[in-house]
């Protein structure tokens, strides 16, 4: 489950960086700044131009994501599994409507949602 403070940081930021893994097993490190907290087991970020990571997700469905909170110099690090629902399919049809409210003016450029299902969580000090 994920604390207070890692959700807090989350949703006031939005901004995580988001480890993947290539075909070549090489490392990919893109930040993404459409974060949201769909509850305490579960992240989710909209997609809109991520077509480097929706392939390493397609390759390799692990994820780790990175939070920092300049404020504070506390960082948390997420890993887990994911599931990526693309724009047309049913899945992404019952999310969309929800999203809306967290993206506002980005929920029209987003291509796919990228849900995170939380494996591991830990906190990180400077």
């Amino acid at each position: 489950m994920l604390n207070a403070s890692a959700i807090d940081c989350i949703e006031r930021v939005r901004l995580g960086f988001a480890a993947s893994v290539t075909p070549k097993c090489r490392p990919s490190v893109p930040p993404k700044g459409t974060f949201v907290v769909l509850d305490g087991r579960m992240l989710a970020f909209g997609a809109i131009c991520s077509p480097g990571t929706s392939s390493n997700i397609g390759h390799s469905q692990e994820l780790e994501v990175n939070f920092v909170d300049n404020f504070t110099c506390k960082g948390w690090r997420i890993r887990g599994t994911t599931s990526v629902l693309r724009r047309g399919s049913a899945a992404f049809d019952a999310f969309y409507p929800q999203s809306q409210a967290f993206w506002v003016d980005l929920a029209g450029r987003i291509n796919a949602i990228v849900a995170l299902y939380k494996d591991k969580f830990a906190q990180m000090y400077p």
